[in-house]
């Protein structure tokens, strides 16, 4: 799928914490973590272990030097770089190429 949208304004964006956008049909969970390297990070909003669009809503933090979102069902933890799922290597998001351009969060 390609696409570049702008979605949203950095103001709209909550520190260290994530937020919900529809973009194309899909449900992107936007994280902005200021202080690392990108400050934004965009993953699919669906939580394929608990089978629900809730993964804005996780807890982000840090494990074992992953920077991770912590599932609000299940709590497992899907990588904000990767997708990837920590407890099960089975089961992973897709991961968005996000940035910040003029205070505006842009998915390409």
């Amino acid at each position: 799928m390609s696409m570049e949208k702008i979605v949203c304004d950095k103001a709209d964006l909550i520190e260290n914490s994530g937020v919900c956008a529809l973009v194309q049909d899909e449900q992107i969970a936007i994280f902005y973590l200021p202080g690392t390297g990108n400050e934004v990070f965009a993953i699919s909003n669906w939580d394929p272990i608990g089978q629900a669009n809730v993964l804005s809503r996780g807890i982000v933090g840090d494990l074992q030097g992953e920077i991770v979102v912590a599932s609000p069902l299940y709590k497992q933890h899907f990588s904000l770089t990767t997708g990837k799922c920590l407890e099960d290597e089975s089961a992973s998001v897709k991961i968005y190429p996000v940035s910040l351009i003029n205070d505006k969060v842009v998915i390409q």
